[in-house]
């Protein structure tokens, strides 16, 4: 989301980097850069003036450390701001009451059910036991989408078809959330193509019937300036609790995520990506989000979808199996099918410090191991645990079965190659004399016994 907007800062910081100081004339050049950069990313003019000028007035004020170059100073300063503008620290999402109700607002088409699923599904893994209620009764395909959505992730959805009063849908359903235990509910509300009084109206009549401990409003990042004139239109009326940025991973000039905190002083409090379930909905984190805008990754949130993707037993599994050499066709799989938990491919690269740089000029196929996939599901069994049997004839059958070629079986049955002899090398070096667990406890004796000593003769 934010490529062009990072390239075009990264461009104006650099007209400070040859400088052997930071002055009056560098800095003018480099903020008007930055606030074309900002305005273009449509992030409001007053927010974008407000926060250069900001920017200009500390750089021109700092004592430059012998030791820090003014172009390093300069990308801290740019850091610091942009991780105030965005709120500064992140704010926690924790809903309280018995159940705990949640109650999620926005306008139609932005993302709403989807992220009540995602939410839902995040709550689960925390060990919430969590309903979700349908309280859309406008949208004809609401119901089913969440029913849809609750079944994929193992949550019970509460639905009255057969009501049109949402208000009672929204009562209904906290009493059968107390009558069967659960300990969160998750209100997804109607939307509309515009801000209406009829809506606020319906949704401030929710709100007052079941008091949410949590309000959350819902915004497609996509619609950029136009998100925070609604979220401001929404937060007069229901004064919510925080915001949601979704589609972060479309072609959007993120104007939104940077303007919204400071014109409608309520917090971001979760980005989504993509359609999937699975980790594609963090925290946010206002300063992992500008050292991503500065192109200096952000390892912490990338570890953290890493463990949420990784299971603990898995990893022992793989791992003793790797101590044998016996990795085959389905731990690949498996592996592959973790990586994709993980998140659109893109936004991941986005997240390793410098890889963004590095691989900006090229397309980043999000769909990349569909191919592997595809030649690997093709496979039977025995071929995929036994990986040499695979001769040309079984290789022209999979190319057929997978709608690839015979060069790209060849191409992926290589690549295992190579690490699994990468992985008996790895294995090798752990297992030598003084290297790994066993190096220090060898039995007396088996370095003779190696040189052919055999028993010492009484």
């Amino acid at each position: 989301m934010f490529d062009n907007l990072s390239n075009r800062i990264d461009r104006a910081i650099k007209n400070l980097k040859g400088e052997g100081s930071i002055s009056e004339i560098n800095v003018a050049s480099t903020v008007k850069e930055i606030r074309r950069a900002l305005l273009e990313a449509d992030v409001n003019f007053k927010v974008a003036k407000e926060i250069t000028n900001e920017i200009r007035e500390q750089a021109l004020g700092e004592n430059i450390l012998i030791d820090v170059k003014p172009g390093q100073l300069f990308t801290k300063i740019v850091s610091d701001k942009l991780t105030e503008l965005m709120g500064g620290e992140m704010t926690p999402f924790s809903p309280q009451g018995s159940p705990a109700t949640v109650l999620i607002s926005g306008l139609q088409g932005s993302g709403k059910t989807t992220f009540t699923g995602k939410l839902g599904a995040r709550l689960k893994k925390q060990g919430q036991q969590v309903l979700l209620v349908a309280a859309d009764v406008y949208r004809p395909a609401a119901i089913d989408q969440l029913e849809t959505l609750g079944e994929q992730i193992g949550v019970e959805v509460y639905t009255e078809r057969e009501n049109k009063n949402p208000v009672s849908i929204a009562e209904n359903a906290v009493k059968h959330a107390k009558t069967n235990g659960k300990s969160i509910v998750v209100v997804d509300t109607a939307g509309r193509l515009a801000v209406d009084e009829q809506m606020m109206n319906e949704i401030e009549a929710v709100k007052k019937a079941i008091n949410p401990s949590e309000t959350l409003f819902v915004v497609d990042s996509m619609t950029g300036q136009d998100a925070v004139n609604t979220a401001k239109a929404f937060n007069d009326r229901l004064d919510f609790d925080g915001v949601v940025l979704t589609k972060l991973d479309g072609d959007t000039r993120g104007g939104a995520a940077l303007s919204i905190r400071r014109v409608v002083e309520k917090p971001i409090k979760f980005i989504s990506t993509g359609e999937k379930l699975d980790n594609t909905l963090d925290e946010f984190h206002p300063d992992r989000m500008a050292q991503r805008i500065l192109g200096m990754g952000d390892v912490i949130s990338l570890v953290e979808r890493a463990q949420q993707a990784f299971d603990e037993e898995e990893a022992k599994r793989l791992n003793k199996k790797l101590r044998k050499n016996q990795f085959d066709f389905n731990d690949l799989l498996s592996q592959i099918q973790h990586i994709k938990k993980m998140g659109d491919l893109k936004d991941l690269i986005g997240m390793v410090p410098g890889l963004n740089k590095m691989v900006k000029d090229q397309e980043i196929d999000s769909n990349a191991f569909k191919p592997v996939e595809a030649i690997i599901n093709s496979m039977t069994p025995h071929e995929r645990l036994n990986p040499d049997v695979l001769d040309q004839s079984r290789k022209k059958r999979l190319a057929n079965g997978s709608g690839t070629s015979v060069q790209q079986v060849n191409n992926l049955i290589k690549q295992f190659e190579e690490m699994r002899k990468m992985m008996k090398k790895v294995n090798k070096m752990s297992g030598m004399p003084g290297m790994g667990k066993k190096g220090k406890g060898q039995k007396k004796g088996s370095m003779r016994s190696r040189l052919g000593g055999g028993k010492r003769r009484k």
